[in-house]
C-alpha cells in the first residue's frame, strides 16, 4: 500500500493521514464538455477495493473538479469537516480560499450540517448485480484494438480493481447496435423446424472468444449473461420486414420458443451458459413506435405475449434441460408498468408464474416516478427487478452521440442509479460498454453515448467518461448479495441524495451525491457506530464504507 501524509491547518485545526491504496491514477484530458481519463495499451487507471479497519471510514470521491475514485481515510468520532482539504486535489490557492471561507462559517456557526441517518436494522431489497451490454458494435470495436487495450476494457469493467460488473446482456441474433440486421435461420424461409440453426453464427463465435477473455482477465468465477432477441427472421413476421408494424405469425409461436432454446443449447455447448432470457426487446417498438424506430423489432401486446409465454416459451424452457434459466418479462419502458402484467395475467391467469423477473428500460424515466415499480413488485412479489438497458443521447433535445467528458451526463446517471435503488430495483445493466467517437457504429446511425469511448481513428486510446465512474460508485462497492438499508436525509429542499447498503461482508456502504455548486457539511449518524461529520465538496459523488 502506498501511503501519503498531507498536513494542512485551518485556524490551527486538524491534521489528516489518508491512503491512496495500491492504485493507478487517472491520466486526465480536458475536452469541450469536461474531463476524461485516458487509457492506452500500457496504462489505465484502477483502484483496489479499499477495506476499512476498526472504526475507520473510507471515502471514495469523484468530483467535477477532477477527482476520480480518490480515497480518503477518516474516523468515527472525529470532526472531519476538513475532509474537503484532503479530497480536492486541484489548485492549492483555491483550496486555501475555500478552507478560510468554510472555517469562518464554522467559527460563527453559519454552517448547520445536514443530518444523515443510517439505520442498518431496516432492510429492503437484495442486490443482484450490475453490468453492461455486449452488442455486435461492441464486439466490432474490440476487434480493431490490440489485445492489451481490449484487456484494459475488460478489466476496467469486470475486475474487482475496475468497477466490478458481474452481469452482461447480449442479443440473440442482431440488434440496433450491429453493422447490419440479422437473425438465425434466415434461410430457408418458412422453416418451422429451424433446420439451419445448428451452430452459432461466426459473429457470436467471436463474441464468445472475447467474453471468455473478459472472464479470464477479470478473474470472474461467475458471469451472469442475459440474452434478449430483437427480431426473429423476417419470414416469421406478419410484415416480412426487420422493422415496422410487425408481429409474430401464430403458426411460428412454437418455432420462436424453440429459437430461444436452441440459442441456450449452443451457448452452453461453448461453455458459455446463459443465466437469463427475456420475452423480447421493447415490444412497443413493433407497434406503437413504428414511425420513430427504424431498427430490428417485434411487436407484442400483453394478450399475445401472454399466449406465447404461457403456451409456448414457458413450457419449452421449463420442460428442457435449461429449466433453471431465468425468464424476464416486458423489457420496455417504465410507463408500461404494472398495466402490462395485469393484462397478461387477466388473459392467461397464472402466466406470470413463468417469469422470474421484470426487465425495464430507462429511457423515459423522467416522466414517471419509480413508485410505479414499487407497486409492480408489491402486486407481484418474489420477482427480480432489473433495469436492463440505459444510455444517454437518444432524445431529440440531446446531443446524439458522446459529449466526451460531460459531468452533467455522469450526474444524470448517478442520480438515476441512486433513485431507482432507493426503490425496488435489484440491479442495473447499462447499454453498450464501448462506442466510438460518433456513438456508433450501427446500421441505422442510431448514435448515443457510452461510459467508455474508443478512439476508432487512432485505435490506441480509450476514454473513461464521468458516466463510467458514476456507475462505479455503485457497482464497485455494492456487490451481489448486498441489501439496501434505511438511509434518510433529515432536511427538506436539499440537493443531497443518498442510498445505503449492508454488504455480505457486513460492511456498510453509503453512496452520497451532492449536485449543488457549493460544499455542504454532513453529519452521518449510524445506528451502531455513532456519528461522523464530513464536508462534502460541490458537484461530487462519494461512496462511504465502514464496519
Amino acid at each position: 500500500m502506498i501511503t501519503k501524509i498531507i498536513r494542512t491547518s485551518t485556524f490551527g485545526l486538524l491534521c489528516f493521514i489518508f491512503s491512496a491504496y495500491a492504485n493507478t491514477d487517472c491520466i486526465p484530458r480536458e475536452t469541450k464538455y469536461g474531463l476524461v481519463c485516458v487509457c492506452t495499451s500500457s496504462y489505465c487507471d484502477y483502484l483496489e477495493n479499499p477495506q476499512p479497519i476498526s472504526d475507520n471510514v473510507v471515502v471514495i470521491t469523484s468530483s467535477k473538479e477532477g477527482q476520480r475514485f480518490a480515497v480518503t481515510n477518516l474516523r468515527f468520532g472525529d470532526d472531519n469537516t476538513d475532509f474537503e482539504n484532503s479530497a480536492v486535489v486541484a489548485d492549492n490557492r483555491r483550496n486555501i480560499v475555500k478552507l478560510l471561507v468554510n472555517g469562518t462559517k464554522r467559527l460563527f456557526g453559519l454552517n448547520d450540517p445536514i443530518k444523515l441517518s443510517i439505520d442498518r436494522s431496516v432492510e429492503y431489497q437484495k442486490i443482484t448485480g450490475f453490468g453492461g451490454a455486449f452488442t455486435g458494435t461492441v464486439s466490432h470495436l474490440l476487434g480493431i484494438l490490440d489485445q492489451q487495450l481490449q484487456d484494459h476494457i475488460y478489466k476496467s469493467y469486470y475486475h474487482k480493481d475496475g468497477i466490478g460488473f458481474n452481469m452482461l446482456r447480449t442479443p440473440i441474433g442482431g440488434c440496433d447496435f450491429d453493422l447490419e440486421p440479422w437473425a438465425y435461420n434466415e434461410l430457408p424461409e418458412n422453416d418451422a423446424n429451424l433446420s439451419n440453426f445448428t451452430k452459432l453464427d461466426p459473429r457470436d463465435e467471436v463474441k464468445i472468444q472475447q467474453i471468455e477473455r473478459l472472464k479470464n482477465i477479470s478473474n470472474l468465477n461467475e458471469l451472469r449473461i442475459m440474452a434478449a432477441a430483437w427480431s426473429p427472421p423476417r419470414w416469421m413476421k406478419s410484415n416480412g420486414e426487420w422493422t415496422g408494424f410487425g408481429k409474430l405469425k401464430e403458426e411460428f409461436y412454437q418455432s420462436w420458443a424453440d429459437y430461444h432454446l436452441r440459442f441456450l443449447q449452443l451457448m452452453d455447448a461453448k461453455k458459455m451458459p446463459v443465466w437469463a432470457i427475456s420475452t423480447g426487446n421493447e415490444p412497443f417498438n413493433g407497434n406503437v413506435f413504428v414511425f420513430f424506430v427504424h431498427f430490428m423489432s417485434l411487436g407484442w401486446v400483453p394478450r399475445t405475449q401472454a399466449v406465447w409465454l404461457n403456451d409456448f416459451l414457458g413450457p419449452t424452457i421449463r420442460n428442457s434441460t435449461y429449466k433453471d434459466v431465468l425468464i424476464f418479462g416486458n423489457e420496455d419502458q417504465r410507463y408500461s408498468y404494472p398495466a402490462w402484467f395485469k393484462e397478461m395475467d387477466a388473459f392467461r391467469p397464472g402466466v406470470l408464474d413463468y417469469l422470474n423477473g421484470f426487465a425495464v428500460h430507462w429511457y423515459w424515466d423522467e416522466f414517471l416516478a419509480p413508485i410505479v415499480m414499487d407497486k409492480t413488485v408489491e402486486k407481484y412479489p418474489g420477482k427480480i427487478l432489473l433495469n436492463t438497458e440505459s444510455c444517454i443521447g437518444d432524445k431529440p433535445w440531446q446531443t446524439h452521440g458522446p459529449e466526451l467528458g460531460s459531468w452533467n451526463r455522469g450526474q444524470i446517471y448517478a442520480s438515476a442509479y441512486l433513485k431507482n435503488l432507493q426503490h425496488s430495483y435489484n440491479g442495473w445493466i447499462d447499454w453498450n460498454i464501448v462506442l466510438d467517437e460518433q456513438g456508433g457504429p450501427n446500421y441505422v446511425e442510431n448514435f448515443v453515448d457510452a461510459p467508455v469511448i474508443v478512439n476508432a481513428t487512432n485505435r490506441v486510446e480509450i476514454y473513461k467518461q464521468p458516466i463510467f465512474y458514476a456507475m462505479g460508485h455503485f457497482s464497485k462497492f455494492v456487490p451481489k448479495g448486498s441489501v439496501r438499508i434505511e438511509a434518510e436525509v433529515k432536511k427538506l429542499l436539499t440537493s443531497l441524495e443518498v442510498v445505503a447498503f449492508k454488504r455480505p461482508d457486513e460492511r456498510i456502504v453509503v453512496v452520497l451525491l451532492n449536485s449543488d455548486g457549493k460544499a455542504v457539511d454532513v453529519l452521518l449518524n449510524d445506528s451502531v457506530q455513532g456519528e461522523i461529520k464530513i464536508n462534502v465538496p460541490a458537484n461530487s459523488w462519494h461512496t462511504i464504507i465502514y464496519n
